[in-house]
């Protein structure tokens, strides 16, 4: 995690304020799961770009060939110090919410009750935190209309090690007056009683209606989300909203473990799949510790590593005790102590059973030690200064016989040379 850096702490405090408001906020009920997918199709993007390094490749990064959500973004340059960004480039959908225009060339030119202002109020937050962060409230902009937004902040590096840009996305809609909202939640209320019938326009992939596919019309189906694809977005969504939560609820961050943890049920039964989504993100999965390349793929390469050591180890206990699709986050909720309880039981038992076999290793050589034959000690290998580390065994009258011995340059043997001569001084 990297630190916050010569930041001015009033400046700090007041965006940390600010940023906490935010996210305590209720968000109106006409919201809907597809206004929901832009930040996590953004959160998708810049993972994609990260690999195996701490922050993705500002090289890498250009918003106005992004058609999904470049209009809605903005991209900070800090290169220059962070006490007044410049902007480099701002979205044309920004642009004309805003009622702004591209002369706009540092923060301190943000029109206030913006839209904008409301997403670069948060940039301090990502060079504290040193990793993306979402946000979520609604407030009167500058011309008295009730906005709901969503956005999320992204850190880029010019060099891989420090954050000197901030790229940021955001979504939003006007809130409908009250009598509008009454009669559009009248008629959906009206039409979730009526008789249900297939879709007519198209099953979207990132919107609210998500079937298997059953009663699709011909040339429908191909546009029904990949469960595996599936899974992981809703995971990747989950830890944005963990990573935005992060300190204040344990509900939000226990959530992502638990869909990450379904993500790894199905990545089991689709192996080649699975491993090419791992390709794409650039992410190696390593033998000894598969889950961390998964938890990779959910939360980030970037994210700090003894986070994502623990949610691997919760994710493989998850496994390891057959605890079914979604019901992790409720198991690691109920278990005493919570999360670190549960990462500290299950390492604690990998140990000891790590432990047992070594053990019984050790006791069967012993056993076939006491009666294997002797050998001659001018057999025993030395090395080239005349030194063998040899294994004896006493006689019941008190003689030795010599059962084999390793040459002192072998590198099983120094700990025990060092040890005896530590005996000699």
């Amino acid at each position: 995690m990297l630190s916050p850096g010569p930041m001015d702490k009033f400046a700090a405090d007041q965006a940390e304020a600010e940023f906490e408001r935010d996210v305590e906020m209720d968000a109106p009920p006409l919201v809907r799961f597809d206004e929901r997918r832009m930040h996590v199709r953004a959160y998708n993007y810049w993972a994609s770009l990260l690999g195996d390094r701490s922050f993705p490749s500002i090289e890498d990064l250009n918003p106005e060939d992004i058609e999904d959500f470049g209009s809605h973004s903005v991209l900070l340059d800090f290169t220059a110090g962070i006490d007044d960004p410049v902007i480099a480039f701002l979205g044309s959908a920004l642009v004309r919410e805003c009622g702004t225009d591209h002369n706009v060339q540092r923060i301190s030119d943000v029109p206030p009750r913006t839209l904008l202002s409301r997403l670069t109020d948060h940039y301090l937050q990502i060079i504290a935190n040193g990793a993306p962060i979402g946000f979520e409230a609604e407030f009167t902009n500058q011309r008295g209309a009730e906005i709901l937004y969503r956005g999320i902040l992204m850190p880029f590096s010019s060099n891989s090690d420090k954050i000197d840009f901030v790229y940021g996305v955001i979504n939003w809609k006007e809130v409908a007056a009250s009598a509008v909202t009454n009669e559009i939640e009248r008629a959906i209320s009206e039409m979730m009683q009526a008789p249900s019938a297939a879709p007519a326009g198209p099953v979207w992939a990132d919107g609210p209606l998500r079937t298997q596919g059953a009663g699709l019309a011909a040339g429908q189906e191909e546009l029904v989300l990949d469960e595996l694809g599936r899974t992981l977005a809703d995971a990747r969504e989950a830890a944005v909203d963990a990573i935005s939560a992060e300190g204040r609820t344990r509900q939000a961050l226990y959530r992502a473990i638990g869909l990450a943890h379904a993500f790894a049920l199905i990545a089991r039964t689709r192996a080649d799949d699975y491993d090419e989504l791992l390709a794409d993100a650039g992410i190696k999965a390593q033998p000894r510790s598969p889950m961390t390349a998964l938890v990779k793929l959910v939360f980030g390469a970037g994210y700090d590593k003894t986070r994502l050591s623990e949610f691997a180890v919760a994710i493989e206990q998850g496994l390891h005790e057959h605890i079914e699709a979604g019901a992790l986050a409720a198991h690691i909720s109920d278990y005493p102590g919570g999360l670190k309880a549960y990462v500290r039981d299950a390492r604690a038992a990998k140990r000891v059973i790590a432990g047992i076999a070594p053990r019984e290793r050790v006791l069967e050589a012993r056993v076939r030690l006491t009666s294997a034959p002797s050998i001659d000690m001018t057999e025993v290998e030395t090395d080239e200064s005349g030194l063998a580390v040899v294994v004896v065994r006493r006689m019941t009258d008190g003689t030795f016989e010599a059962l084999g011995g390793l040459a002192g340059d072998d590198q099983r043997t120094s700990a025990i040379l060092r040890a005896i001569a530590e005996r000699q001084a």
